[in-house]
């Protein structure tokens, strides 16, 4: 019997003799009504819910009922997320990973009925109608049809429920993760709403709010759902230790990212220490203290009982396991509790005027209209380093790469395994391109230049690659990580999965890949891919992740580490390698060449006044990617070149060891082959029979 089925059959009562806590059954609701009463009293401590003077009051239910159903909303929207994540990457196959898809379902059918009920208080409050107003239905209609924002919520909804009914439909941790993918995609739609798009900052606000739902949802509905999955008896002690123990790290990363997202959103809204003092800011510090709190818990949590439920508490003894058991619950209870105080002053942040409002940008310049942000200095040298625009995802994605090598590499370490150094010091390198490339002058000057934005794409494409590829990221994750025996995924299970998968299979094929690298760039700009990267924020990060992982693909099929496609012939792939260098240079002629500007509506209209004009630096622009990103390829055929010597000389050495065994016998049998052939050719021909 597996391990798996072990799990998924003993009966809770046979499993674990230890009772969980009656009282636990009360903390989930415990923390809802602690939210509630947040939002209510922070929204009563700023005014937030009183009526405006001079405007028509749409209620006081709708004043008061709108924070209500919206903290409701985000606590539902935790509870999904949190639900399919830990079915996806933490909760063992069999009934564990059911009851969590269960109780997604659920929550997405609460989360999808509470945002209706969301929406339609926010049309009130908006247009200050009752909903008992002659005429609110037909009004909400134009609302949800014609209004970004309405439009915006009615796409949550049907997003919301649509994750409810797949969630309840799936029966795999894959399904649990496409699942919790869609569940993403409306919490990027709830980071759009309240924003203006030509206020400033518009894409740092837009990122550090989804990085900030995100984090805190995978937080509270991650601790939430492991409870409830414990008290319905679907994880026995040791499901529920190692469970514990691989949601201990998700907690870690969202703590980390609600706090450097709330960081930003508090630097975007109260500008300095003096919107401190603001009812705004006075909130900021209320949740900053919250938050740390939970932090402390979470330690607590890390150091306290992660550790006692896996290894001391196990050899100690059932009293001692007891103890641990009811030291967690009491931290779950009391943290849930701060969690939900936590979300009730949020939603009552997000309906306080902030010292800096989020409005658009007044008597704005034509570069401001488009883009925007203002227009940059005239591009100099200096420039490329000096001026910087944070990207937060990416730039929380590198940090978080880079963070998570340099623990890999430093288990083996711990272990006495080597690990090359190069091979660490190459994965450093190529995370601080991409950090600069994505946050610093590339990402500022590519907005309002063609030719700054080819910088950043072949960059992108074929000098971080590269480095990363030589990094062997893969080899390093299946070395470091240990490999799961109860049916569930992590990380090495996850990333194995993507490398031996059809999809990936086909994906990583070298001359897939080699077609991928070069005719995404005719695809990209030459339709409306291109305008789109430069209009929204998603189609920017797009671009990012697409042309990363197109030249990570077909580095990896010419100079790979990590196990993947079956890789052809060094002669081959330097043939590969030399006609995608023929494709950018046609490419690049193309460009220098054309006279039509590319997005004229975007490059045309910055009203520049430094620097070459838009079509010219369209035209220099394909000199970069003609000159400039050829040099990264001939590096990298060099790069092919040395492993081709390098296994020439491997095989050299693997010959000369095994003639050493058997006395080299390949040779004597070939000079034995040559012997017999040429005794063949010096004997007589065999005499005719003559015809009769």
């Amino acid at each position: 019997m597996t391990p798996t089925a072990r799990t998924s059959k003993i009966p809770t009562s046979a499993a674990d003799t230890t009772r969980n806590p009656w009282w636990l059954i009360l903390a989930g609701p415990v923390a809802v009504v602690v939210a509630v009463l947040a939002v209510l009293a922070a929204g009563s401590f700023s005014g937030a819910f009183a009526p405006l003077t001079g405007f028509p009051d749409p209620g006081v239910a709708v004043r008061w009922g709108l924070p209500v159903s919206t903290v409701l909303t985000e606590l539902a929207v935790a509870v999904t997320l949190g639900a399919l994540v830990l079915a996806a990457c933490v909760f063992p196959a069999g009934r564990p990973l059911q009851r969590s898809l269960g109780v997604a379902g659920v929550a997405a059918g609460a989360w999808a009925v509470l945002t209706v009920v969301q929406l339609v208080l926010r049309y009130s409050s908006i247009s200050t109608t009752p909903v008992t107003a002659p005429g609110f239905g037909a009004q909400l209609g134009q609302f949800v049809s014609e209004v970004p924002l309405g439009r915006t919520l009615l796409a949550i909804t049907i997003v919301a429920a649509s994750t409810s009914a797949i969630a309840l439909a799936v029966r795999s941790a894959t399904g649990a993760l496409w699942t919790a993918g869609l569940a993403l995609v409306a919490i990027a739609l709830q980071s759009n709403t309240g924003h203006a798009a030509g206020s400033a900052s518009h894409e740092l606000a837009i990122s550090s709010m989804f990085l900030h739902l995100g984090g805190a949802a995978l937080w509270i509905g991650g601790l939430a759902v492991l409870a409830v999955v414990r008290v319905r008896g679907g994880l026995d002690r040791q499901a529920f230790a190692d469970s514990v123990a691989r949601y201990s790290p998700i907690a870690g990363w969202s703590f980390v990212a609600v706090g450097v997202s709330g960081v930003v959103n508090a630097w975007i809204r109260v500008g300095g220490l003096d919107g401190l003092g603001t009812d705004y800011g006075i909130l900021i510090l209320t949740k900053i203290a919250l938050i740390t709190v939970l932090g402390v818990i979470g330690f607590a949590h890390r150091e306290l009982v992660v550790r006692r439920l896996l290894t001391g508490a196990a050899a100690a003894g059932a009293e001692a396991k007891d103890r641990t058991g009811w030291l967690f619950w009491r931290l779950v209870a009391v943290e849930l509790s701060v969690m939900g105080a936590v979300s009730g002053v949020a939603v009552a942040l997000g309906s306080t005027a902030p010292p800096i409002p989020d409005a658009p940008i007044t008597d704005a310049t034509p570069a401001e209209i488009v883009t925007g942000h203002p227009l940059p200095v005239e591009l100099t040298a200096a420039e490329w380093f000096t001026q910087w625009r944070w990207d937060l995802l990416p730039a929380f994605a590198c940090v978080a790469a880079l963070v998570v090598y340099l623990r890999w590499a430093r288990r083996l370490a711990q272990r006495g395994d080597a690990w090359p150094v190069l091979r660490t010091v190459s994965w450093c390198t190529g995370i601080a391109i991409m950090f600069w490339v994505t946050s610093g002058g590339p990402a500022m000057y590519g907005h309002v230049l063609f030719s700054a934005h080819m910088v950043q794409h072949m960059i992108l494409a074929m000098v971080v690659p590269v480095f990363l590829v030589l990094a062997a990221p893969v080899t390093l994750l299946v070395r470091a990580v240990p490999g799961r025996r109860d049916g569930s995924r992590g990380p090495r299970e996850w990333v194995l999965a993507v490398v031996t998968s059809k999809v990936g299979q086909f994906f990583a094929n070298p001359l897939v890949a080699a077609m991928n690298f070069a005719g995404s760039m005719i695809v990209f700009y030459y339709t409306p891919a291109f305008e789109l990267s430069l209009t929204t924020y998603v189609g920017h990060l797009a671009m990012i992740l697409h042309f990363t992982l197109a030249g990570y693909l077909f580095a990896n099929a010419l100079v790979g580490i990590d196990p993947g496609p079956h890789r052809p012939g060094y002669p081959q792939r330097l043939l590969l390698l030399f006609a995608t260098m023929a494709f950018h240079a046609f490419f690049g002629v193309a460009l220098v060449s054309g006279e039509a500007l590319l997005v004229p509506e975007w490059f045309g209209l910055l009203g520049r006044e430094w620097g070459p004009t838009a079509i010219e630096d369209q035209q220099r622009g394909g000199a970069v990617a003609w000159g400039v990103g050829e040099l990264p390829t001939l590096v990298l055929a060099i790069v092919v070149a040395i492993s081709w010597t390098r296994s020439d000389e491997r095989d050299a050495r693997r010959r000369d060891r095994q003639a050493d065994r058997d006395g080299d016998a390949e040779l004597g049998e070939y000079n034995a082959m040559l012997a017999k052939m040429a005794a063949n050719d010096t004997q007589p021909p065999a005499p005719r029979s003559r015809r009769r």
